[in-house]
């Protein structure tokens, strides 16, 4: 059971993402002592949303084809509505995602991020929650949606909005700690 200060933690994401559901996570968790890259489909640096218009850019260390499961210990998915409706179609996220799934590793999405884990095959029959538009899209999946400010299902951790962050990342942590998690394959 890796503790957080030995912990390496991969964040997905493309342009579109809400600002502060990649920032927090991300600067949290390197606070608390963990490794932290940002992984994107092109490996260049992409722009966030932030209120009603573009926000920040965020760096990339890597390209999300370049990396695989065995190298995390988790693996976190920031939401907004444009990052995870771009990166649900692309075969490489989708396959990264089964990969951690498969293995154990904690999964965290955020807000609209679900429909990342909804596409890649692995909420049926798992407590989750997600921003209030998508709750049809999560239960029809086969998921049962709850409106709570985190959700953890056998390491799978799932948040609602940015007012959640903070819960978001504790739940992260607890869940790396716990170590990898017993789940059959997608």
């Amino acid at each position: 059971m890796p503790r957080i200060e030995e912990a390496k933690i991969l964040i997905i994401s493309t342009h579109g993402f809400e600002q502060s559901e990649l920032e927090f996570p991300r600067d949290q968790l390197r606070a608390k002592g963990a490794t932290v890259h940002v992984a994107t489909l092109d490996g260049k640096a992409i722009k966030g949303w932030e209120g009603s218009d573009w926000g920040r850019e965020a760096e990339a260390d890597t390209q999300i084809s370049r990396v695989g499961a065995g190298e995390y210990d988790a693996l976190v998915i920031p939401g907004g509505q444009i990052n995870p409706d771009l990166l649900r179609v692309e075969p490489d996220v989708l396959k990264l995602v089964r990969d951690f799934h498969d293995t154990g590793k904690t999964i965290a999405a955020v807000c609209h991020a679900p429909w990342v884990l909804v596409e890649a095959g692995i909420v049926k029959g798992r407590e989750m929650t997600s921003y209030t538009s998508i709750k049809t899209d999560v239960k029809n999946a086969g998921a049962h949606w709850v409106d709570r400010e985190v959700v953890a299902d056998n390491g799978i951790v799932t948040s609602r909005q940015p007012e959640d962050l903070k819960a978001f990342v504790s739940k992260i942590v607890e869940e790396i700690e716990e170590g990898t998690h017993e789940r059959q394959a997608a």
